[in-house]
């Protein structure tokens, strides 16, 4: 909870700052060409996909948030990497939610790219949303190659469901 309270706020401050110091659709260069700082309105989602989207948006986000919190709870706290992916997209989550509920749209400012090839325009919240994805592909796909257990329960757990706990159930 402390990295999407952390994440969160982050990104609400460094929008603050943007929106007060940048020019609406006036692009700025950081390092050169390829960071800029882009201050625009994001009406939609990720990617700027479903424009005039935001209540939407927001009555989702509200669910999200509701089943990361659950799924953190449920997992005990045992795997520090579920813990940092639920915690990056939670924090995202709620970053953008604020904005959606405070001013309608989403403050977005990162800009990167080469000439006229640009990447989507993003925040932090966007940033911490995409890198939670990346890591739960690990998690589900990448991990279990690796030998790499994240799951909530781990051998000799005495929760339920666990060989400790069906033993003990049944009287050996």
């Amino acid at each position: 909870m402390l990295l999407a309270f952390t994440v969160a706020v982050s990104d609400q401050l460094l929008k603050g700052w943007v929106v007060a110091n940048y020019k609406l659709n006036t692009p700025a260069p950081v390092l050169g060409d390829w960071l800029r700082i882009d201050f625009i309105h994001n009406a939609g989602g990720l990617f700027g996909i479903f424009q005039d989207s935001a209540h939407v948006f927001a009555i989702v986000t509200i669910i999200v948030v509701a089943v990361l919190i659950a799924l953190e709870v449920g997992s005990g706290w045992r795997s520090w990497l579920v813990t940092i992916t639920l915690g990056l997209l939670l924090g995202g989550a709620i970053g953008n939610f604020i904005d959606r509920i405070r001013v309608g749209y989403v403050v977005d400012f990162v800009d990167i790219g080469i000439g006229t090839w640009r990447f989507y325009i993003f925040n932090v919240a966007d940033a911490a949303v995409t890198v939670s994805i990346l890591l739960m592909v690990v998690i589900w796909f990448v991990a279990p190659h690796l030998g790499v257990n994240v799951s909530a329960v781990e051998k000799g757990d005495d929760g339920p469901g666990s060989k400790n706990n069906a033993a003990i159930e049944n009287g050996r």
